[in-house]
């Protein structure tokens, strides 16, 4: 089955449409929410309740556009709104190492420090910020896939992205963000020589 088919099911009443659909879709759309909420528990019931929502209103969704689109934009406005009901500070967890070598003790140290400073400075972002670097770097997004995602305009996109770098490169090491060397200056051309 796929998704047309399994979305003319579900607006013909038979669960076995959504049971597809989250089959397919749910270990992204928790993935998603978890990147914005940073607590697994959110994330699998904002997931949960987005499904539901979903399925009560499957006959507002435009059959003729992708399924995709649709509910991770339903899941990430969800988790947005959850985060602002909740005002709540996010707990700390430890990222996953992952490496296509075994790593020495001392690349492990460093990695899992990076990773801590990195979730940390994510944590310290706004919600609508921590999305936006989720869309984009996580998901892998353009600014105009976000901007529909979202339904915000481009430049909103781009204003949430740029704050965001801007406040990681503030709360993030130096030694992470190196800043460009300038050029090295040229030096005057020897007497005689044509420039």
């Amino acid at each position: 089955m796929d998704d047309s088919d399994a979305i003319a099911r579900l607006k013909q009443g038979d669960i076995g449409g959504l049971e597809h659909l989250v089959a397919r879709y749910q270990v992204e759309a928790v993935r998603t929410a978890y990147l914005i909420t940073r607590d697994r528990g959110l994330a699998e019931d904002v997931v949960q309740s987005s499904f539901l929502r979903i399925a009560a209103r499957i006959a507002q969704f435009d059959a003729s556009r992708p399924f995709a689109p649709w509910l991770m934009r339903c899941v990430v406005n969800d988790t947005l709104k959850l985060v602002a009901r909740q005002r709540r500070s996010v707990s700390l967890d430890s990222l996953a190492l992952l490496a296509s070598v075994a790593p020495s003790p001392d690349e492990l140290a460093n990695a899992a420090e990076t990773s801590a400073e990195v979730w940390a400075a994510l944590g310290r972002l706004s919600a609508d910020q921590r999305a936006a670097i989720v869309l984009r770097y996580y998901l892998g997004m353009s600014e105009a896939e976000m901007s529909a995602q979202l339904d915000i305009p481009p430049g909103t996109v781009k204003w949430r992205l740029h704050a965001a770098r801007q406040r990681l490169r503030s709360l993030l090491p130096a030694w992470l963000h190196p800043e460009p060397e300038p050029p090295a200056p040229i030096p005057p051309p020897n007497k005689g020589e044509q420039p």
